[in-house]
């Protein structure tokens, strides 16, 4: 195996160098037309304007053992080096690769279309990760404005060897592995229909993105993975997930500092740490968090439902209308929860991150805790705002615990609206 082979095949391919004005894509983008293009173009119907580049054409092989890195990366130079209408595809077969940099931005008019109906693996040895800023990830989409990645395709990321390595659980600021795919400035995207399997480290990554889509996806690790959260956003903006199926070991959908105007509806969760906003609080100068919607989803065995959490740091920022509306709890530990003492409940310190305007609404199930709501919030910023508003949680687990099936709230501002099941906090 050559170590300097396989480094050199995680290349940025730096395009455009030359006339950077033809880069740009032309006219807004319209989120309802590029979904009947992602449709389209998964059911082989986009018409003579749009050239394809086939991954086989550029030297790939289909045979699940020999790495078309470079392959692949040709592919995607080819397309988006193309003054028109292009698609790269990726057809079925199995395909192995190692961490990739599709690098913007592009030349073509409309959004570049990638269509994966193939099976694709990564690398398995970790060797092929090195952990710096070109190699930490699998698939990195990076400065590309439009952008649809569709298909039935498999992205699995071979990450059952490497989970041993994660140390994120004993370390506050530990290294991560890598994730499947890290979308990093990417403007105007839809991802639609794709599976991804055993990421090292998360699913899917977006950050510093506006206008990004991500739809139908299929997201499965076992519940025991460490730190492979689903979808993971920060810095990002008008961020919309939907009709997502996601069982993980970590968070489904873990939203951090920067996250504004996201919505996460009709996902299917579990198991998992359910949906989180946070952690909050854990860098020096983090951006506000607003504007979040988790509505119309389910969470099945979670070790909680909807939560957001804080470290106790002297960081500070605000984290401002929340909104978590019908959900649906299946045997759920922590069903609502706000915890601002994550990570080092015995610190004296306390968090500095200010939560406000927050609605649980319309959420119903189970719990197998019999603390079902818990707010822990921050003696020094109090949560405010927060509001009840028609909960009924039934209590499920072990029948010996004699303890009742409560509401505990520190430091919280809460008001009641309709059905509270568990009891309000006293």
């Amino acid at each position: 195996m050559a170590f300097v082979t396989k480094a050199r095949i995680s290349l940025i391919l730096l395009l455009c160098l030359v006339d950077r004005n033809g880069c740009e894509r032309t006219g807004p983008f319209n989120p309802a037309e590029a979904l009947v293009k992602a449709k389209n173009a998964a059911a082989g119907n986009l018409g003579p304007d749009v050239k394809t580049f086939n991954v086989l054409d550029y030297g790939a092989k289909a045979n699940g053992k020999t790495d078309s890195s470079i392959n692949f990366i040709r592919t995607f130079k080819a397309a988006c080096n193309f003054r028109g209408n292009a698609m790269m595809v990726i057809p079925k077969g199995d395909f192995l690769i190692g961490p990739i940099i599709f690098q913007g931005p592009c030349f073509n008019p409309s959004s570049l279309i990638i269509q994966a109906n193939g099976i694709v693996k990564a690398q398995a040895d970790l060797s092929y990760f090195t952990g710096g800023a070109d190699d930490t990830d699998w698939i990195t989409f990076q400065s590309i404005n439009g952008l649809i990645l569709s298909g039935t395709g498999t992205f699995h990321g071979q990450g059952a060897e490497a989970w041993k390595y994660n140390d994120c659980a004993h370390k506050s600021h530990c290294v991560r592995l890598a994730a499947n795919f890290k979308f990093n400035k990417v403007n105007d995207a839809i991802i639609n229909g794709i599976n991804s399997i055993d990421p090292k480290g998360f699913h899917i990554m977006v950050t510093v993105c506006q206008n990004f889509r991500l739809l139908n996806l299929n997201l499965q690790a076992p519940g025991d993975s460490p730190n492979t959260d689903g979808i993971h956003i920060s810095k990002s903006s008008v961020v919309k997930i939907a009709h997502c199926v996601i069982g993980t070991g970590d968070d489904c959908v873990s939203m951090i500092h920067g996250s504004i105007d996201i919505s996460v509806n009709k996902v299917i969760c579990g198991p998992g740490h359910g949906f989180s906003v946070g952690s909050l609080g854990h860098y020096d100068d983090e951006a506000d968090v607003n504007k979040i919607v988790v509505t119309n989803s389910s969470l099945t065995d979670t070790t909680n439902g909807v939560r957001i959490k804080t470290y106790k740091t002297d960081s500070p920022s605000k984290a401002s209308s929340i909104f978590f509306t019908d959900l649906v709890m299946n045997r759920v530990k922590n069903p609502i929860i706000i915890d601002q003492e994550y990570g080092n409940s015995r610190s004296t310190q306390t968090s500095k991150v200010s939560i406000s305007d927050v609605r649980f609404v319309n959420i119903k199930g189970t719990s197998i805790s019999k603390v079902a709501v818990q707010f822990l919030c921050s003696k020094s910023n109090p949560c405010e705002g927060i509001q009840m508003n028609n909960i009924d949680l039934q209590y499920v687990g072990p029948p010996s615990d004699q303890q009742p099936f409560e509401s505990n709230c520190t430091n919280a501002k809460v008001s009641y609206v309709g059905l509270q099941n568990p009891p309000p906090c006293r």
